[in-house]
């Protein structure tokens, strides 16, 4: 009797040790939600419709992402970590200067959230059920079709100084010989070596035509983005020039470069890139793409006057409240107490403002802190204190400055004119300034100008431009 007694009582134990097991193992799993795989939504901005693919991964070290933006033809965009905790997800994509927080609703297996991005935020709900399509179809009649009558490699090169591997394409004619060569410097904001932006590349169709006439081309993925390694949010204007000078050292290493004849072509924020790269090493020459000629102040100031969304009542107020926050952020100061200061500013200033027209308080602490979050970067921080007109000034080979008539992001007159001003202060003796009649800031026939109108236009790049910019360097090699 007392065997089967103490036979039953361990029966009886092992049985609750097992029941005790179930529940605790339930209790995880019920707990350790699992977020893997492809997740879609989109944004509903300015009429148009931005497309998001989420793709999940989980190991034994945590979550990673990839996210891809199918309709603006954008892929692999890499954050700098993913975090998944109960509900919470939270993706770090400061490399690129976004941020993405969500809440995971395991019962429709959705993800509520928003894309935060400087001072604003965008709904973005993401689902499983809701994957874009990738056949997302554009007309680009410029953009080329392989096989290419030129020869194309993969490429990759060391900036030591930052400790960075940059990633790109080189392409030059079939033909085996020395190559006069260009290395093209992307705008403001993280970009690919095609320099892919409202689902246009103009930078592979630039490099297409160019080697098709006989000089090869060298472009690259920006610092932490593609396949390029890096922080792109951590880095400023000249730490973008330091990129370019690698590539310079790299193109002397090949032997199908002529080291003698390396040329820049920066668009936007390349433009005054170019020149930096330039006081570093020995350039052949200078084509500036849309570039400005003018102060990051000046240009800013300007910016946040014809790009804002909405009315003040007093115009001159707000010109002085935007360079008084310049002012402020300029300081040669701790940065945590420049952000004091900016949220205090921006507190009197744009936040009545904001209120008058509407904006819930909560709303207008979100607008304020992304906007010192944003302006306080050490891009901007660089940005508002170059201005590449010094920096011109003592550039001394031939500079070719192109700007469109309908450019609304750098208004042509006023930056032409400060380049102008510069060259011809610095003794260069071989520039040329051409305003293009009709073109906008990506160098497309345009009604407008306007941002929203990029995407719309099927062609990608001026003939007109093309032609004048391979005709400039083929008279100065």
């Amino acid at each position: 009797m007392m065997k089967n007694s103490i036979r039953r009582s361990r029966t009886s134990i092992y049985l609750k040790n097992i029941l005790l097991l179930t529940i605790i193992l339930y209790s995880i799993t019920s707990f350790s939600q699992d977020i893997s795989g492809n997740w879609g939504g989109s944004i509903e901005l300015d009429n148009r419709t931005i497309d998001f693919v989420f793709h999940i991964d989980k190991d034994t070290s945590g979550y990673t992402s990839i996210i891809d933006i199918p309709s603006q033809r954008m892929k692999g965009i890499k954050p700098l970590q993913t975090l998944f905790n109960s509900d919470s997800l939270i993706i770090d994509l400061s490399n690129v200067g976004m941020q993405y927080k969500g809440k995971f609703n395991k019962k429709e297996n959705t993800i509520s959230g928003k894309m935060i991005e400087g001072a604003a935020n965008f709904t973005l709900n993401l689902s499983k059920n809701n994957i874009p399509a990738n056949s997302t179809i554009v007309k680009r009649p410029q953009e080329p079709i392989r096989p290419f009558p030129y020869y194309e490699e993969e490429v990759s090169f060391s900036n030591t100084k930052s400790e960075i591997t940059l990633s790109g394409t080189f392409t030059r004619p079939k033909e085996k010989g020395i190559y006069p060569t260009v290395i093209l410097i992307s705008g403001s904001g993280p970009q690919d070596r095609d320099e892919t932006f409202s689902e246009h590349k103009p930078f592979l169709v630039l490099a297409d035509y160019l080697t098709r006439k006989g000089i090869a081309v060298l472009r690259y993925d920006d610092r932490g983005f593609g396949k390029s390694t890096g922080n792109h949010s951590l880095a400023t204007t000249y730490d973008f020039a330091t990129d370019a000078m690698s590539a310079v050292d790299y193109l002397k290493t090949r032997n199908d470069v002529d080291a003698e004849k390396i040329g820049l072509i920066g668009h936007s924020e390349g433009g005054i890139i170019a020149p930096l790269v330039a006081a570093d090493k020995d350039i052949t020459f200078i084509i500036s793409l849309a570039g400005t000629g003018i102060s990051g102040t000046e240009l800013s100031v300007m910016q946040s006057i014809s790009m804002r969304g909405f009315p003040v009542p007093d115009e001159n107020a707000y010109e002085k409240a935007v360079r008084d926050a310049i002012e402020l952020i300029k300081q040669d100061k701790d940065i945590d107490s420049i952000r004091s200061e900016l949220r205090l500013h921006y507190g009197n200033t744009i936040g009545p403002i904001l209120k008058d027209i509407g904006v819930p308080e909560t709303r207008v602490t979100e607008v304020i802190n992304g906007l010192v979050r944003m302006r306080t970067t050490k891009w901007m921080r660089y940005f508002y204190s170059y201005n590449p007109a010094d920096a011109y000034e003592k550039v001394r080979c031939p500079v070719l400055s192109l700007n469109g008539s309908l450019d609304t992001q750098v208004e042509s007159k006023i930056n032409q004119e400060g380049l102008e001003k510069a060259l011809t202060k610095g003794g260069n003796p071989d520039f040329e300034i051409v305003e293009l009649e009709g073109l906008n800031h990506l160098f497309q026939n345009a009604s407008t100008g306007k941002m929203d109108e990029y995407s719309k236009i099927e062609e990608t790049f001026s003939p007109k431009a093309l032609a004048l910019i391979s005709n400039w360097i083929h008279k100065h090699i």
